[in-house]
């Protein structure tokens, strides 16, 4: 068993986990990454398509090129990165964490007064929506397929559905009519795209793809290979209209049906989970219910821009540098109108002149209203022209002003105007 003692691990290397390590090592840590995949980078690596980096470097960048600046930096500050290298356990001793794991040279064990858990998120399958039928080859999550045509060369369908509406799979809509195969249609089960705006008129409107709301696929049909879908319009409770049913011949069902943080490290930890962002429950340094262990990412709240991953990453990173234990903490309600949020607490011991909020809205808003009530009374607001729960909304806000003692109330709403 080999040995490593470091001030700060970071587990995962993708663009969360990159960014936190860049910024514990300039803030005087001694790091390291640890990443289960042979190159650092994460999904990233395979998403040839443009638009990241536009709040980060103010220019156009592509996937692979994003994650190539960060991975420059960490080179450059002589950051140790231990790849195929697997974490099996985390421990605590005393006021150090011991984690375990695998890699080519057998087991590892690192050493660390705290970590950063960067570990990402992974896409929902068709067992996780209840699709009907048989299971023959052809049925992929979004993220598969752009795997194999983005970084194997290969085009997995000639003919294909689409469910769901997320970014992955508007993009794929894209990539994939561009390649030369034919996506009949985009089916939403809601009534309101799941994806950004820009993404539903570049991949889908530019390309004359047809965008089915309020539609599922409700059954599979093949053997060997898929030959078909059936779909069907849904109810207002998302349920399948008797006598809507049409199906449609394809030989690939492609999903983009949500993504989920990947946080079972976490939850072994005994890390508190947060119900609404699926992610650990986190202060305004994103540490987590547990003294020296931070998240960020997709692993803390899913994002919708990796711009947003890289700014909450550099701060946990930094935070993770010389941690304060937690002190008097005061917890942030979910109020009407919104769908998820973070921080979910603030720490009073700690600086919270400087907090950056996100947050999502729970529908589609034309005028609306945030605001933060302290003790029932309105502290703060912020009109905005437009919400949509797939555009995550950030904040940097002086807590300070808001007049918070340790047993204050806050609330955080959204309302329709």
């Amino acid at each position: 068993m080999t040995e490593h003692s470091y001030d700060v691990i970071v587990i995962g290397g993708g663009p969360a986990g990159l960014a936190a390590a860049k910024s514990a090592k300039e803030n005087g840590g001694n790091v390291a990454i640890i990443e289960r995949e042979p190159r650092l980078g994460g999904i990233l690596k395979q998403c040839v398509h443009d638009g990241f980096g536009l709040i980060r470097f103010g220019e156009k960048l592509a996937g692979p090129e994003y994650s190539e600046r960060y991975i420059d930096f960490v080179k450059e500050l002589n950051i140790d990165a231990f790849t195929l290298t697997f974490v099996t356990k985390i421990a605590k001793e005393g006021d150090k964490y011991i984690i375990t794991a695998v890699s080519s040279a057998g087991i590892e064990k690192f050493i660390t007064k705290s970590i950063v858990l960067a570990t990402g998120c992974r896409e929902r399958t068709a067992k996780q929506v209840f699709i009907q039928g048989t299971r023959p080859a052809g049925v992929f999550t979004a993220g598969t397929a752009q795997n194999f045509v983005n970084l194997q060369g290969k085009l997995p369908t000639k003919k294909c559905v689409i469910l769901g509406s997320g970014d992955i799979g508007l993009i794929m809509a894209r990539r994939l009519t561009l390649e030369g195969a034919e996506v009949e249609g985009v089916y939403e089960v809601k009534p309101t795209p799941s994806g950004l705006t820009r993404n539903i008129h570049q991949c889908l409107h530019d390309f004359d793809i047809p965008l089915y709301l309020s539609h599922t696929v409700t059954r599979v049909f093949g053997v060997d290979r898929l030959e078909a879908v059936e779909v069907a319009k849904v109810d207002e409770k998302m349920n399948p209209i008797k006598g809507t049913e049409r199906k449609i011949e394809c030989d690939a069902l492609i999903l983009s049906v949500g993504l989920i943080p990947e946080n079972e490290l976490a939850e072994n930890l005994g890390i508190k989970i947060n119900g609404f962002t699926k992610g650990p429950d986190c202060d305004q340094t994103f540490m987590t219910s547990m003294d020296g262990v931070f998240s960020c990412g997709n692993a803390l709240n899913v994002f919708d821009l990796v711009d947003y991953v890289s700014e909450c990453s550099e701060a946990a990173g930094k935070n993770a540098v010389g941690y304060t234990p937690s002190g008097k903490n005061v917890q942030i309600k979910k109020g009407k109108g919104l769908l998820s949020y973070i921080p979910h607490r603030i720490d009073l011991t700690k600086d919270y002149s400087k907090v950056l909020l996100f947050f999502r809205a729970a529908k589609d808003m034309d005028k609306a209203e945030l605001k933060i009530m302290v003790n029932g009374k309105e502290a703060f607001s912020k009109k905005y022209s437009c919400l949509r729960p797939p555009e995550m909304q950030r904040l940097e806000m002086d807590f300070t002003a808001l007049g918070i003692k340790e047993n204050s109330e806050i609330e955080i709403l959204v309302e329709e105007k």
